[in-house]
């Protein structure tokens, strides 16, 4: 038999970054940096997996149920998941995974992973469901974060198996829909330093929700999916001062979103607004939620000084990326503004699609 290869893009969020968890729409974007799943027939009745990027091996029999599920293994979570929508393996296979995706930086490699994952098993072996990106999606989602009780949402997963330019509701009534397939001027730089996902993750989501929960207890009728500014200077002393900028957070960043949906879905887009807009969502970040680094807001003020219409950091915070949003003309100005402040790399990024078979 032939052997299978699946792409699996990066993601960025654009807007709406630590809002999934609350219920709240995202705006991100699938990126031309790619993990490769390769899979050849073999004769043992067993994955093997190669993992040349992280110096990793790693083998396991076809018929393992994992009812005894590690950290963080996700190649038995997918597994797993999958065998309850019918996904029955019955054929080994030798499967290299690798790719050009910073790790740890903010850019979901490990999502990608899980996708491309989720998607060889499904296209290969069948299921009792249709086999759509939406599906490949959702069981991804089901996988990395429900399976091993993660405070993720859905936009990585569904980002990535989505492709091009994607607004997702993430509240009670999830929906996606794609706004754009392209955008001009985006640059990724990588900080080199490890991002803290769990951890920040972890700890703004907690504060967050119990913000809301605060108020919603306290003040009949509301729900952060309407809230105001004007709801904010209502209601923020009825919180302790810790909670406060999480709950402004939580409004402001929503704001700015739909203001952003808006601009991202006309035909010309006006770059100069989007990267205002960008800036904006980076100092709620920066200020208020305080998930960046000194590297990061180095060079983010690097990437602005030399031109950049907007820039912002990517992915829950502690380390990571930042993308930055450069006229035409001064794309290699940023780049290497973006180098000098500290910057591990940088480089421009074009819109992808989202994961596929070859």
């Amino acid at each position: 038999m032939a052997s299978i290869q699946i792409v699996a893009p990066a993601r960025i969020c654009l807007f709406g970054d630590h809002q999934d968890y609350l219920g709240l729409p995202v705006i991100a974007c699938a990126i031309n940096r790619q993990i490769n799943l390769i899979a050849k027939p073999n004769t043992t009745k067993e994955f093997i997996f190669n993992l040349p990027d992280i110096n990793s091996q790693r083998n396991f029999s076809i018929d393992e149920t994992f009812e005894n599920l590690q950290e963080g293994d996700f190649f038995a979570s997918v597994l797993r998941r999958a065998r309850k929508y019918g996904c029955i393996p019955n054929l080994g296979y030798s499967i290299t995974i690798q790719g050009n995706i910073p790790v740890n930086a903010g850019v979901s490699s490990s999502s990608a992973i899980v996708v491309a994952w989720v998607s060889f098993l499904l296209k290969t072996f069948g299921c009792d469901q249709e086999i759509t990106s939406e599906f490949i999606s959702q069981l991804a989602y089901e996988a990395e974060v429900l399976e091993h009780n993660s405070p993720g949402g859905k936009m990585d997963q569904y980002s990535i198996g989505i492709g091009n330019i994607i607004f997702i509701e993430t509240g009670d009534h999830f929906s996606y829909q794609i706004i754009g397939d392209e955008m001009e001027g985006l640059i990724l730089g990588e900080s080199g330093i490890l991002k803290d996902t769990l951890g920040l993750l972890s700890s703004v989501k907690t504060n967050a929700l119990e913000a809301i929960k605060i108020i919603s207890d306290k003040v009949p009728g509301f729900i952060i999916e309407t809230a105001t500014l004007k709801d904010y200077e209502n209601y923020s002393p009825l919180l302790s001062e810790p909670l406060k900028p999480y709950f402004y957070a939580a409004i402001k960043n929503h704001l700015i979103t739909q203001k952003a949906l808006v601009e991202l879905s006309k035909k010309k887009l006006n770059l100069p607004i989007i990267g205002s807009l960008m800036n904006e969502h980076h100092t709620i970040l920066r200020d208020d939620l305080k998930i960046t680094v000194p590297r990061i807001d180095a060079m983010i003020e690097a990437a602005l000084a030399a031109g950049a219409y907007g820039a912002k950091i990517v992915g829950s915070g502690g380390g990571g990326c930042i993308v930055a949003l450069s006229p035409n003309d001064k794309k290699k100005e940023i780049i290497q503004a973006i180098k000098q402040a500290g910057g591990k790399d940088a480089y421009e990024v074009l819109v992808a699609k989202g994961a596929h078979k070859l």
